[in-house]
């Protein structure tokens, strides 16, 4: 089936993007034509960019739902990798996408995101830099679903098989 959106979810530092650009990199070589929408670069080029309100949360969430529902005719896959950590705004991808949509839970241990820390944003929450990292130091939690979705645990699994277990079950 063509036109899959695969949508990896998780907090910050969970490998959402790492995965995203090997999953890329992989389905190219097997000539499948591949578009990445990144939270922080969506986040970025979009109005609600310094907000981190519940609202503001769910209206970026949707921006990148629209976005997405826009330009996956043109290809075979769009990943996504967004916090979302709404699950309104994940059944709202899920009904929008349909049999097309594919959710992957990235997660790792708070002790092991801490231990991480790629972008230095426990280390700033910590120092109260910060004072909304979701899954941290936020009132807004990471809210669990029930349906059924691939998970990757990446303090079990290491890049490789991580890839290999998404593309097994997509």
């Amino acid at each position: 089936m063509k036109n899959k959106v695969l949508w990896l979810t998780g907090l910050s530092g969970t490998g959402k993007t790492t995965l995203a650009k090997l999953l890329k990199k992989k389905l190219n070589k097997l000539k499948f034509k591949v578009k990445i929408v990144d939270g922080d670069d969506f986040r970025k080029k979009s109005k609600n960019n310094n907000s981190f309100t519940r609202k503001n949360i769910y209206l970026n969430n949707l921006s990148v739902i629209n976005f997405v529902n826009k330009k996956r005719k043109n290809f075979d896959y769009i990943i996504v990798a967004v916090i979302s950590p709404l699950l309104k705004s994940r059944l709202r991808a899920k009904k929008t996408f349909g049999t097309s949509y594919h959710e992957i839970l990235v997660r790792c241990s708070l002790k092991g995101l801490i231990k991480r820390d790629t972008k230095n944003l426990y280390k700033m929450a910590k120092e109260k830099k910060i004072k909304n990292l979701i899954g941290y130091n936020s009132s807004i939690n990471y809210e669990k679903s029930k349906y059924k979705k691939i998970i990757i645990d990446t303090e079990k699994y290491n890049k490789s098989n991580s890839i290999k277990k998404i593309l097994m079950q997509i």
